[in-house]
């Protein structure tokens, strides 16, 4: 090459230079791909992609506290972005490496792109054993970074700078295909970051991306179609995947054209407006008693962007009807295969459109569609009485949905992630908008609230989010809220505070464990976690990290706190103690956690003989469409 056409740079420099002009475009609309870095230094970065963005400065710079939180904040962004741009991680090697494990599985189980960075050992091995290397007797090529290849959908270790092209293409397609994305990893050697190429002009010229709608096959969609006017009882499960591809409205159409009731599985909450006629809700474990009751009698699903978790399909108990059939419209082949569905391998929108078409003029049974209905209103009052307030006492957790469901404006977001609030919000939350409701339940990751929702400021600044985060959750990982403070995102965090795991304390007491364990209290004279409360004042913590607080003592408090929250300046909190003893609705369909088959105690063996008896309703779908 001449020198007309090439550019001298280090690894560093040509990668971040390349990153920074990469975008993606579905309908006509572009964004850039690579929003901005996050980034903790150390000496496997420092030197390399550390100065590499001090010296390019068309990449946004993002100052972590914690490398985990620091890959939940860019999920949390491409989430926003219905996963047409995302962020980058960069740390040392060694824990800083290692620390993005939790937060790479997450993003590869909720299939929502990362970009990783993590620094490596020396490609020249002049300095083995660096600081902090994991040294492996019978194989020299293995670092700690190989902990990141079973919870990448990409990964790649550059050991010399000839390497960087064709594994960045490689790395940009990952990231930019709805049916394979998740977290992407490339290790970078430290001494090979540093290293000078000359690199062809071209490479850091604007590349597109598109990120196409595959319509599904015409076959498929015509007996698709013959399915659904053969069944009595039809039902949409929706998931993320209708709110990925931007198909809300699409799905809305198909209900009020074909009558067909439709219920949501976590990720795909909001794919209707809560006072849709044909919105039964949230469906599975953690559902509505009108989404489950239609899922029982259903005799064909029809699974839209959804990957059929075991909360959705309760342990493979749910869907009960002896001749149920499945259609499963989904982009990645691989999940529209599930429950021996018949396939319509294809983007949501297009598939919904299409499968619309073929119905033009079909109408589900009148009756089925009107149960749904009634059901659905019965469901509505149920979750009045649970928000209403009453009394001067601590609220219920219920109550507080109830107070943030008073505050919130239609597009304010909703942050959470584990513990009993997603059991709550999923059942009982009435979304608005189809980015209100941003619950992370792939994962379940007690600590993604706070730099989840700083990830979802970030990307929608003219929202308010309000992150409500557990004192379990908030204890795993309270570090972020630094950045927010120092960058100005301001994200309205709710400490629900109940001293303790209330869902796996809930959870124990089912199985016959009794609770052990999970509480945040002093050991009693039994020299278990029976004593006293823990004096730890979770609101005097986040005031000393920068943060605004309003304490909140009844449920009146709570929602005066939550709207002065709403119109301040600057990030905040509002602290709540909740009265634990005070439940939400029950879970309307079962979940498959074993219990001890022998014991001691009477609990575990009256525990266990419950699950028996609940396991006969499991099956396995496999009636061919």
């Amino acid at each position: 090459m001449n020198a007309v056409s090439t550019v001298r740079l280090t690894v560093a420099q040509a990668l971040v230079r390349f990153l920074a002009h990469q975008h993606t475009e579905r309908d006509g609309v572009r964004r850039r791909l690579i929003a901005g870095t996050w980034a903790i230094f150390g000496h496997g970065n420092v030197a390399g992609v550390g100065q590499a963005l001090l010296q390019e400065a068309d990449m946004p710079f993002h100052q972590g506290r914690n490398e985990q939180a620091m890959v939940h904040a860019c999920v949390g962004y491409a989430r926003m972005h219905n996963r047409l741009s995302t962020m980058a991680c960069t740390t040392s090697i060694g824990p800083g490496a290692t620390n993005l494990v939790t937060g790479a599985a997450l993003a590869t189980v909720n299939r929502v792109p990362v970009l990783l960075l993590p620094g490596d050992v020396f490609a020249t091995r002049r300095a083995d054993p660096v600081l902090q290397q994991l040294e492996v007797p019978h194989a020299y090529d293995v670092s700690v970074n190989d902990a990141l290849r079973p919870v990448s959908r990409y990964f790649d270790r550059i050991w010399r700078p000839e390497m960087l092209v064709p594994s960045l293409l490689q790395a940009m397609r990952v990231l930019t295909d709805p049916a394979e994305t998740g977290a992407v990893t490339l290790a970078l050697p430290q001494d090979v970051q540093a290293e000078a190429a000359d690199w062809p002009r071209e490479l850091f010229e604007p590349r597109v991306w598109r990120v196409r709608r595959p319509v599904p096959d015409a076959e498929d969609v015509a007996r698709a179609a013959d399915l659904v006017r053969s069944a009595r009882r039809p039902l949409v499960v929706s998931g993320g995947g209708t709110i990925y591809s931007e198909a809300t409205a699409a799905l809305a159409a198909f209900a009020e054209a074909s009558g067909v009731p439709v219920a949501e599985t976590q990720a795909g909450r909001g794919s209707l407006r809560h006072d849709h006629p044909q919105a039964l809700g949230a469906v599975g474990h953690t559902g509505t008693a009108a989404a489950n009751a239609a899922a029982r009698d259903a005799d064909l699903v029809i699974g839209v962007g959804t990957r059929y978790s075991d909360f959705t399909t309760a342990s493979h108990s749910l869907f009960a009807d002896p001749g149920v059939r499945f259609v499963n419209l989904n982009v990645a082949a691989f999940d529209a295969h599930k429950m021996a569905g018949a396939a319509l391998v294809g983007d949501a929108r297009a598939g919904l459109e299409a499968l619309a078409a073929a119905l033009r003029g079909h109408r589900a049974d009148p009756e089925w569609t009107r149960a749904g209905t009634v059901a659905a209103d019965r469901w509505r009052e149920v979750t009045r009485r649970a928000f209403a307030a009453s009394g001067t006492g601590r609220p219920s957790q219920t109550q507080v949905l109830g107070a943030l469901d008073a505050v919130l404006h239609d597009r304010d977001v909703v942050v959470n992630a584990a513990g009993s609030l997603p059991g709550d919000l999923h059942k009982l939350w009435r979304p608005r908008d189809p980015k209100q409701y941003h619950v992370e339940y792939g994962f379940s990751c007690m600590g993604y609230e706070i730099p989840g929702g700083i990830g979802v400021k970030l990307a929608a600044p003219d929202r308010e989010v309000f992150v409500l985060v557990g004192d379990g959750s908030y204890l795993m990982l309270p570090t972020e809220v630094v950045t927010a403070v120092q960058e100005g995102v301001k994200i309205n965090l709710v400490i629900v505070q109940n001293h303790g795991y209330a869902s796996i304390g809930g959870l124990s007491e089912s199985v016959g464990a009794e609770r052990f364990g999970t509480a945040y209290r002093f050991p009693g004279a039994d020299g278990r976690l029976t004593g006293e409360p823990l004096p730890v004042d979770l609101a005097a913590n986040a005031a000393s990290l920068g943060l605004q607080v309003f304490r909140a003592g009844t449920a009146a408090e709570l929602r005066q706190a939550l709207l002065r929250s709403r119109e301040a300046t600057r990030p905040t909190a509002v602290h709540v103690e909740t009265d634990p003893d005070v439940p939400g609705p029950p879970a309307e369909a079962w979940w498959d956690v074993p219990v001890a088959e022998v014991s001691t105690r009477e609990s575990t063996r009256s525990a266990h003989a419950a699950y028996v008896t609940a396991r006969t309703a499991q099956r396995h779908h496999l009636r061919t469409p």
